[in-house]
């Protein structure tokens, strides 16, 4: 019975340096969301300027000449590219089941194996579709909890690039959306060609009174890749907001797991040395008894 309380006592020892562990992560992440937080606010208010500034010029476009910009006009689809966003570590509860279960189930309805094509940012996803036999055509690992624009800029502006030189002929973005501190969704957003952009949203006063020095197919040429690659940008900010969610989430739900598995190990615990010292005082009243 000794053996069996030192066994129970070293699993609630161990049991409260996991909980220790888990505890201090579930801070961590915490912290770290805060600043995802911040960092996706600040990011829609620069992408409602920049989209207004663009149907502005669109507006305009429109009105002087019915041409559009190659990267806001659908070409007959022959091959679609998806960048799915995963994170490079575990322990973030099902963030990365989700999307990557979701991708599959995609790809099975809707394509053939060769007509679509892989762009992975976050080693688990990388790792999960090569044990599939889906080679990612470009990848990015080791990415930051809050990423600067200059860290992405490679993989984004690449992308953007294999679209303008037709190396496929739509682009998804594909990740979690962070909704809230326990909940995130699952989006597939196309990011080309740009097609949310709607002129009609323009202030007509505004676009009556811009003065431009360059022409607008000058200014739609620079601008509009750089939408794109903008809006790539916040979705992967608005993903690694929902990986730090779900970090934090996970790691409450393992320290609570944790003590609760400790009290009632406890419990076990306090019953077996009440049994261990009923057990002895048995023992010594039969002795004395048979001493009489």
């Amino acid at each position: 019975m000794a053996v069996s309380l030192n066994d129970i006592k070293n699993k609630i020892a161990s049991t409260k340096n996991t909980s220790q562990i888990t505890n201090a992560m579930q801070m961590v992440s915490a912290a770290k969301l805060g600043k995802s937080e911040e960092a996706a606010k600040n990011f829609q208010i620069y992408a409602s300027k920049v989209r207004k500034l663009l149907t502005d010029l669109l507006h305009g476009h429109e009105v002087q000449n019915s041409k559009y910009h190659p990267m806001l006009i659908s070409r007959p689809v022959k091959k679609t590219a998806y960048i799915v966003i995963t994170s490079d570590r575990g322990l973030v509860g099902g963030y990365n089941a989700t999307i990557l279960k979701s991708m599959m189930e995609l790809f099975a309805e809707y394509h053939d194996k060769d007509d679509f094509v892989i762009i992975s940012i976050g080693g688990m996803g990388s790792d999960f579709f090569r044990a599939r036999g889906i080679q990612p055509i470009y990848e990015l690992r080791g990415l930051a909890d809050q990423p600067s624009f200059d860290e992405v800029r490679k993989i984004i502006n690449k992308t953007v690039e294999m679209y303008q030189n037709e190396l496929f002929d739509e682009l998804y973005v594909c990740y979690n959306h962070h909704v809230n501190s326990l909940t995130s969704q699952m989006r597939v957003e196309q990011m080309l060609p740009i097609v949310d952009l709607d002129p009609n949203e323009a202030d007509e006063d505004y676009v009556l009174n811009l003065e431009l020095e360059s022409s607008r197919d000058v200014i739609l040429d620079q601008l509009l890749p750089q939408f794109a690659e903008s809006m790539i940008y916040g979705a992967i900010i608005d993903a690694k907001t929902a990986e730090n969610a779900a970090g934090m989430t996970a790691m409450q739900t393992a320290t609570d797991n944790a003590k609760k598995v400790i009290n009632d190990l406890t419990i076990q615990y306090n019953r077996a040395r009440q049994a261990a010292i009923t057990q002895e005082i048995t023992e010594i009243v039969a002795g004395a008894s048979a001493l009489e």
